[in-house]
């Protein structure tokens, strides 16, 4: 029996929370707009929801920088909800700091591409921050401001959605984890890293956490657990260039679950190259070759050209 992947990410789904050392600690334990189909919904602990969805077959997709789309800018809450409303809620997002320490969702260094402001973002009040309008891909100013870290994951939390926080350069690993910490929501965070020295270093400030990590082979895994790597915490990430699913059936015979991005930089990413002819093939075959986790920037495009098995969300906690 199939269920389409919009009616799939719409019924699978937890949640989480956070505050950091400038952000204080949510005093509430609810939050905005969580979904009520949601509510009904868990999948349980991470690790065990993706270890289950790799044995039975089953593929995800998350929305890069929250899935923007006309009218709803990246890195933006109202964004997010309207994303796992209508196709996914498995989010990557992008979380930087401002200067006077509150955590925030930014992509870039400078303000001036995705808001109504400009300058550094290191160099910025969350005062000033907070006063701005985010800016969607066409360049219209929405009524939407840059949200709190903290906000984002209470209001994930109670709406039951994953995000992958995407570490930027003007915040840590630390004040991240310890708005996750505050939160309570250890089994609902994925960790981004990009090389073995921040994968060591989440390894060691949160041995719980689930990651994505780059696994290039048995020997480069025999290391990262030597450095004290959990793989059971670990989604191997693969690439945005070549999708490869001997590599993804590599990793599921040793129990790791593979990500791979189709995302990029436009009209050289592989989500341009899959949506050119109309055929949206290649997503499926994706599906069929082993991938547990996809990110894409056309969430919804993809969310509608793929199908699940309603076994496998059965089987992993979908109710």
């Amino acid at each position: 029996m199939k269920l389409s992947h919009l009616a799939l990410f719409v019924t699978i789904a937890s949640g989480l929370g956070a505050c950091g050392p400038s952000d204080p600690a949510p005093q509430t334990e609810t939050a905005p707009d969580a979904s009520p189909i949601a509510q009904t919904l868990s999948f349980g602990p991470l690790p065990d929801f993706f270890d289950c969805m790799r044995a039975e077959g089953g593929m995800l997709i998350a929305s890069h920088r929250g899935g923007p789309s006309s009218g709803y800018p990246e890195n933006a809450l109202e964004t997010l909800q309207y994303v796992t409303a209508n196709a996914t809620p498995i989010h990557e997002i992008d979380v930087a700091e401002s200067r006077d320490g509150v955590l925030f969702l930014m992509h870039d260094r400078s303000l001036g591409r995705t808001t109504t402001g400009g300058g550094a973002v290191a160099d910025t009040d969350w005062a000033t921050i907070s006063g701005l309008k985010l800016v969607d891909d066409d360049g219209r100013t929405t009524a939407f401001a840059p949200p709190k870290l903290s906000d984002v994951l209470l209001w994930a939390r109670d709406a039951r959605a994953i995000v992958e926080l995407d570490k930027k350069d003007t915040t840590s690993f630390r004040n991240i984890i310890s708005h996750v910490r505050a939160a309570k929501a250890e089994h609902n965070v994925i960790l981004i890293t990009y090389n073995d020295h921040q994968a060591f270093e989440v390894a060691s400030l949160a041995p719980d956490l689930m990651m994505t990590a780059s696994v290039n082979s048995r020997e480069h895994q025999a290391e990262l657990e030597r450095g004290g790597v959990d793989m059971k915490n670990v989604i191997a990430w693969t690439g945005t260039r070549y999708p490869n699913d001997r590599a993804w059936a590599a990793l599921g015979r040793r129990g790791i679950e593979a990500a791979f991005g189709t995302l990029g930089r436009v009209g050289e990413r592989l989500d341009d190259q899959y949506l050119a002819d109309g055929d949206l093939s290649e997503y499926q075959d994706m599906a069929d070759g082993g991938l547990v986790l996809l990110a894409t920037d056309k969430v919804f495009e993809v969310a509608s050209a793929l199908s699940a098995d309603e076994r496998a969300l059965e089987k992993c906690g979908a109710r």
